[in-house]
């Protein structure tokens, strides 16, 4: 038996193409990988700057009086609730801080809240831009058809009403 020329071409060219198309597929696995590994870090900092806001709205509170208790326990409500119920809960403490009159506060606490707001404004849009990213690339037919994201659960995005100062 010879080989031809011929055989050795289209053998090296199927070769070239399942080298390319595993080369494609790891190549993007790994992407992918990163990119949930980026989204939990993201969550990490975003949940950090969260526990900060709730402790300054505890503190708020705190300096409240009666009226506070309800500011008090939404962020008592917000720190413990699961990732999925997380959003509402938050949303219910930006809209108790939002009824707050900063006028009667400490400038020092004025500005705690002002930090810690800021704070989960810029990690809410990092960990949004990263589910983003994330979904763009898991929404793509070869990533879904091959199953690279494997068992990673999908991202969601995290709404939170900015506080508007009154």
């Amino acid at each position: 038996m010879t080989v031809s020329a011929l055989t050795i071409l289209v053998t090296g060219i199927v070769v070239l193409v399942v080298v390319i198309v595993f080369g494609w597929i790891y190549k993007t696995a790994n992407r992918l990988d990163r990119l949930h590994v980026r989204v939990d870090l993201a969550w990490q900092s975003l949940d950090a700057a969260l526990a900060r806001r709730a402790v300054v709205a505890r503190t708020i509170g705190a300096g409240l009086g009666a009226d506070g208790r309800e500011l008090i326990a939404a962020a008592d409500r917000a720190e413990r609730a699961d990732r999925t119920a997380r959003e509402s809960a938050e949303n219910q403490v930006s809209s108790h801080l939002a009824q707050v009159d900063t006028s009667t506060l400490r400038a020092q606490v004025v500005a705690e809240l002002a930090d810690a707001d800021a704070r989960v404004m810029i990690s809410r849009r990092f960990y949004n831009d990263a589910v983003r990213d994330t979904l763009a690339l898991r929404g793509r037919r070869p990533v879904r058809w091959l199953q690279l994201g494997g068992t990673a659960e999908m991202p969601r995005y995290l709404e939170i009403v900015e506080r508007v100062v009154i």
